[in-house]
């Protein structure tokens, strides 16, 4: 099995820095500390971006309804993130075009200053036009007045707010237009974050399949979860970016905290071109009948459907229930009355925790999205940092918060920021069509354009280097035309494949858009094998184990 990464960790068991926990935050604060200088590390118990950071509803976005909670100081800074993204990695984060329906004008003006004070529900009562308007102004000040990259919002009313998007309920009095933004791929987002990182110092190391399983002063203890070899590492900064799981981490250190309360939010992905066409390209943003702020979204092709917000227990795996299922069908028939879905439609489902603060009696819905460090001292030479709470849109800013607290320690000081920094294969990335077409055009005898497309969407601008490395006799595979046997193989070597699945769900979008058969699972298996150096028992290990995750977990079947 390639795993270089690991090797080097091993080879020199210490650094000033070890980042725990390879979410998009932890990866942040990597790359982050890496472009200082700082000799760091990092280690993650699964793959890169298989938690929450992976099971996300895939929005980038400065939280219009965080306002009616007072975070007006997060709210502007991720409406600022959103813009950055959409500049600094244009490659997987995309405009998306946002339509809330509204069926009343005042409703909700006298319940929100209470929501407001007391972060409370109480009885739910639907935002009418007004406060809504309220709101889009607000969030457009934030956004910036000038040289701002998305449009100013609209109102629509009557027979116009339903021209648009025609299913929508007939009962719908307004609609309300803005642009927020969409990752379209945020397991390969995460990764290109990871390369950066690994690019900006010859002493930056990152291996997934790692576990801290304790500490012993300023020792960390690791497991390599794959073999169950153990062995010692030494830092002076340890950062606890284990999102949800941060309590559960320090437990395991010895030091038990109740600083997280997450929330489990699950989805489902359609294949349902009629609710595809009646999405008109844009997100469906809405308050459902219970008060929950609740979306509908064309994503790859199909249409992405969240989201929940339930206590959790950490303990347990979090799964969509079936519960869950029907409650997103009442969703739909919410404000598309005359669109029927069902289970046969349903092409992957898909649960993450937030890892929100402990909130003790608050609704969850008004929990803060905010994030905050505590320190807990190991040795008077060794401190510990734990990350609670964080969100997807935040993690440039709050990568820079997080390493400067460690800069801090360790007396050092920051010599680069990472604003305005392109990542991975946003880097000359074509920002229109003219360009894109262009782009095309130049390397139009290295492979078709199907393949250029799909070689494009999964890498960006980074297509380039990848291609170099596949070669001029790329040999398609037979379940799909995706992927190339030379493509498993770069995956292997390059971007740390360590099971089956993790091509599948993070190095591929292919099971989220429901195009993974059995056959495809056996296909993949024979030819990464031997790059991942798997005998045939470890072969039909990792064959069952997919199977397995995408039945469980998933509830993507295949007989």
């Amino acid at each position: 099995m390639i795993r270089e990464q690991l090797s080097k960790l091993r080879e020199r068991p210490q650094a000033r820095v070890l980042v725990v926990g390879g979410g998009i935050n932890g990866v942040a604060t990597f790359r982050y500390l890496a472009m200082q200088g700082i000799d760091v590390a990092l280690i993650e118990r699964g793959d890169y971006s298989q938690g929450a950071s992976g099971a996300s509803s895939h929005m980038i976005h400065g939280g219009i309804r965080y306002l009616e909670n007072g975070e007006f100081r997060l709210v502007h800074e991720s409406v600022q993130e959103r813009n950055s993204l959409l500049e600094i990695a244009p490659h997987y984060v995309k405009p998306l075009q946002t339509t809330i329906p509204i069926f009343s004008t005042f409703s909700g003006i006298l319940s929100a200053p209470t929501r407001f004070l007391t972060h409370k529900s109480g009885k739910p009562t639907e935002r009418g036009a007004a406060l809504i308007k309220a709101g889009l102004i607000m969030y457009d000040v934030f956004a910036g007045i000038g040289g701002r990259n998305t449009p100013w919002h609209t109102f629509k009313s009557g027979k116009a707010a339903r021209a648009d998007l025609p299913k929508l309920r007939n009962d719908v009095k307004y609609t309300a237009t803005y642009f927020d933004a969409s990752v379209h791929n945020p397991e390969r987002l995460t990764l290109d974050v990871l390369r950066e990182g690994l690019d900006a110092h010859q002493s930056a190391r990152a291996s997934n399949y790692i576990e801290l399983t304790g500490v012993d002063g300023g020792t960390a203890k690791l497991r390599d979860v794959l073999t169950g070899e153990e062995f010692d590492f030494d830092a002076e900064v340890i950062i606890n970016a284990t999102g949800a799981w941060v309590d559960l981490t320090n437990k395991e250190l010895g030091r038990e905290t109740k600083w997280t309360g997450g929330t489990k939010g699950s989805h489902i992905v359609l294949d349902h071109p009629e609710l595809l066409e009646a999405t008109g390209g844009r997100e469906i943003f809405f308050e459902h009948e219970d008060g929950r702020v609740v979306l509908i979204y064309p994503m790859l092709g199909r249409v992405l459907v969240g989201t929940t917000d339930l206590e959790h227990d950490m303990n347990e795996p979090a799964v969509c229930t079936d519960e869950e299922v029907q409650y997103f069908f009442d969703l739909i028939r919410h404000v598309f009355p005359t669109i029927k879905v069902n289970e046969q439609d349903i092409v992957y489902k898909f649960s993450g925790v937030r890892p929100l603060p402990n909130h003790d009696d608050t609704a969850p819905g008004f929990v803060s999205r905010d994030y905050q460090v505590k320190e807990t001292r190991l040795t008077d030479q060794t401190t510990m940092l734990s990350l609670i709470g964080g969100k997807w849109t935040t993690f440039r800013a709050l990568s820079e918060n997080l390493g400067s607290k460690a800069l801090e320690f360790l007396g050092e000081r920051q010599v680069q920021s990472t604003a305005g920094v392109a990542i991975g294969g946003g880097k000359n990335f074509p920002m229109n069509d003219g360009a894109l077409s262009a782009w095309y055009a130049a390397r139009e005898s290295k492979a078709s354009h199907d393949r250029l497309r799909i070689l494009f969407e999964r890498y960006g601008t980074r297509a380039d280097q990848v291609m170099a490395q596949l070669g001029d006799n790329e040999q398609l595979l037979e379940n799909t035309n995706e992927l190339s046997v030379q493509e498993i193989a770069y995956l292997a070597e390059n971007e740390q494949v360590g099971r089956l699945i993790d091509v599948f769900i993070r190095r591929t979008n292919l099971a989220f858009r429901g195009l993974v058969t059995k056959d495809l699972v056996n296909e993949v298996a024979h030819y990464l094998a031997d790059p991942m150096g798997w005998d045939q028992s470890q072969l039909q290990a990792e064959i069952d184990h997919s199977l397995s995750v995408l039945a469980e977990r998933h509830g993507v079947i295949l007989s």
